[in-house]
């Protein structure tokens, strides 16, 4: 089974069959189906179970001659409607089936940020019509399968700003090294040294999460896997149609970048309220808006 079906409400799902009877029940009762051919003997089909309001199960597969369809992979889903990024993004198909990934070097996050790609459909659509795939904005969501609230650090309106601007100077710097800048280069490294030592002599008496505000890192062994700390926005209630169960999706600001998380109310330790910070695992997704 998909480790992130409880992100969506699925969570008392956990045996095969119980998941095959339920994939099978939202492949012949969607409302969202799409096909393309792709060679002359062989198409590609999508189908969109929807449980609630941009969230549900994607369900990939294949039509035989009798028009019979055959499963080959699914997916868990949540779609944002904020822009996280409007950077340059890079499309790649995966190794192993029909599916892409997006690479995004955004600078606020100080990382290449790998996503696995929501509208893939819509991507090889284009790719086979010889349409524009030029992305012009990227709306990322992560699901998370366990989580927590920490209580948010206290900060004048001074401190707010000078840490916007600091951000944005560094974003500058990053920009410039990666464009060969010998001098943004050697100011990043003289930063990271004296963060580096600032934090050190203030973890001798404080809590890790007091220093740090937010965070984004990757984990584990998976591209598109990432442990991030980011202060809640909005938090929206959604139900899951078949379970019942509740789902919080947690829109985050993380280093300066807007995305949203969604995970099961049973799987998150604390009560989100905006203001509080959200620290967990993700599986991070995105849907790509292209420049027509």
């Amino acid at each position: 089974m998909h480790k992130y079906l409880r992100s969506v409400g699925f969570g008392a799902y956990q045996k095969k069959k119980e998941i095959s009877r339920l994939l099978d029940d939202l492949a012949n009762n969607a409302d969202k189906f799409k096909r393309i051919q792709i060679e002359p003997d062989s198409n590609l089909c999508e189908i969109r179970g929807e449980v609630a309001s941009g969230m549900g199960i994607a369900i990939l597969g294949e039509t035989d001659e009798d028009g019979i369809f055959h499963r080959e992979y699914y997916y868990p889903y949540l779609i944002s409607n904020d822009i996280s990024s409007q950077v340059e993004c890079t499309v790649q198909r995966h190794t192993e089936k029909e599916t892409f990934g997006g690479l995004l070097d955004e600078t606020r996050v100080g990382i290449s940020l790998i996503f696995y790609l929501d509208n893939g459909f819509e991507y090889l659509e284009r790719k086979l019509d010889r349409a524009s795939r030029k992305v012009k904005a990227v709306r990322l969501t992560g699901l998370s399968s366990e989580g927590k609230i920490l209580l948010p650090l206290h900060k004048t309106r001074k401190q707010i700003e000078k840490a916007k601007v600091a951000a944005k100077d560094r974003s500058s710097l990053l920009e410039a090294a990666r464009n060969g800048d010998e001098d943004a280069m050697e100011t990043l490294t003289i930063e990271d040294i004296d963060m580096y030592s600032q934090i050190s002599r203030r973890m001798m008496k404080e809590d890790i999460y007091s220093i740090v505000d937010s965070s984004f890192m990757p984990s584990g062994i998976e591209c598109d896997q990432y442990t991030v700390i980011g202060e809640i926005v909005r938090v929206d209630e959604k139900l899951n149609s078949i379970s019942n169960e509740l789902v919080y999706d947690l829109a985050l600001n993380c280093n300066d970048m807007i995305f949203h998380v969604g995970i099961a109310r049973k799987d998150l330790l604390g009560a989100p309220v905006a203001g509080r910070r959200f620290k967990g695992q993700i599986w991070m997704q995105g849907v790509v808006e292209f420049d027509d």
